[in-house]
C-alpha cells in the first residue's frame, strides 16, 4: 500500500474525531476561547517553553489545580501530563492510521496555549513528516522528542514519580487508540499493531499489561495510578492499578 501525504485536509479530518485529536495548521489561530488571565497569555508559544521554563509549567499547574478544585499540585501536574500526552498520541496515531505517515511534532515546531477549558490547544504552523516507518516515527516524535522531556519537566516541578508518568503516557496511548477505533474503525493502516509496538518499547515498556482481543481495542491495565481519584467527586480510571477488576495478565 502506498502511503498518502499528510495535508491540512488530513489534519482537519483528524481534528473532527474529537477534542484530543484537534490540531490547527497554517496561519496562527484566533485567540478566541482562551483566557487572557491564564498562564498562556492568550497566545501560542512553542512546547519547548512548557518543557524548559519551570515558571510557565508551574503557572499551568496552578491553573489546572484551580479547575480541579483539588488543592493538590501533584494531582494537577499528573492530570496536565496525562492530557498533554493524550493530545500528542491522538494526533500522531491518527495520522499514522489514516495515511501511513507521521507528522513531525518536535516541540520547537508544535505550539500550545492553555484554553479557558479543556485540553491544550495545539497549532502546527507548517507540516513536515518524520522520514521513518510509522512505528519508529511515532516512537521518535512522540516518545523521544516529547514524552521524555515532558516527563522530566513535570517531575522537576511537581515531584510526580517517573512510574506514574510512564503509566500516564501508556494510558494516554490506550485512550487514543480506543477513540480512534470507535470513530475510524476501518483505517487503511491497522492501529493495534502500532500500539502494541509502542507499549513494548521505552518509555512505555513496563507501564502495564495488555491483552489482545479479536476485532477489539487492547485491554490494558497500568501498574500505577494517575492520582485523579484525589479530585473531589472523582473515582479511579478503568485501567488503574487501584481498580479491583481482573488484571489483563
Amino acid at each position: 500500500m502506498v502511503s498518502a501525504v499528510i495535508t491540512s485536509d488530513t489534519l482537519a479530518r483528524i481534528s473532527a474525531i474529537g477534542p484530543y485529536f484537534a490540531v490547527a495548521t497554517g496561519p496562527r489561530p484566533e485567540a478566541g476561547g482562551t483566557s487572557q488571565a491564564e498562564g498562556s497569555g492568550g497566545g501560542f508559544r512553542p512546547l519547548t517553553d512548557l518543557y524548559a521554563d519551570p515558571g510557565v509549567l508551574e503557572e499551568c499547574v496552578r491553573t489546572v489545580s484551580g479547575r480541579l478544585g483539588s488543592g493538590r499540585p501533584r494531582v494537577a501536574a499528573s492530570t496536565l501530563h496525562l492530557g498533554t500526552a493524550s493530545r500528542l498520541w491522538s494526533i500522531a496515531l491518527a495520522c499514522a492510521a489514516l495515511t501511513g505517515r507521521v507528522p513531525d511534532l518536535g516541540p520547537a515546531r508544535l505550539w500550545w496555549r492553555l484554553p479557558a477549558a479543556g485540553p491544550l490547544d495545539l497549532w502546527l504552523p507548517d507540516l513536515r513528516e518524520v522520514g521513518r516507518e510509522p512505528l519508529p516515527a511515532l516512537h521518535h516524535t512522540v516518545g523521544v522528542q516529547n514524552l521524555d522531556p515532558w516527563a522530566d519537566a513535570v517531575r522537576r516541578v511537581s515531584g510526580v514519580s517517573p512510574h506514574t508518568l510512564r503509566g500516564n503516557a501508556a494510558s494516554a496511548l490506550i485512550g487514543a487508540h480506543r477513540v480512534l477505533l470507535a470513530r475510524e474503525p476501518h483505517t487503511p493502516y491497522p492501529v493495534v499493531p502500532l500500539v502494541r509496538g509502542l507499549l513494548d518499547r521505552p518509555p512505555l515498556a513496563g507501564a502495564g499489561t495488555y491483552r489482545v482481543a479479536p476485532a477489539s481495542p487492547l485491554a490494558f491495565r497500568r501498574r500505577s495510578c494517575c492520582l485523579y481519584y484525589r479530585v473531589p467527586g472523582a473515582g479511579t480510571c478503568g485501567d488503574c492499578v487501584l481498580d479491583p477488576k481482573e488484571k489483563t495478565s
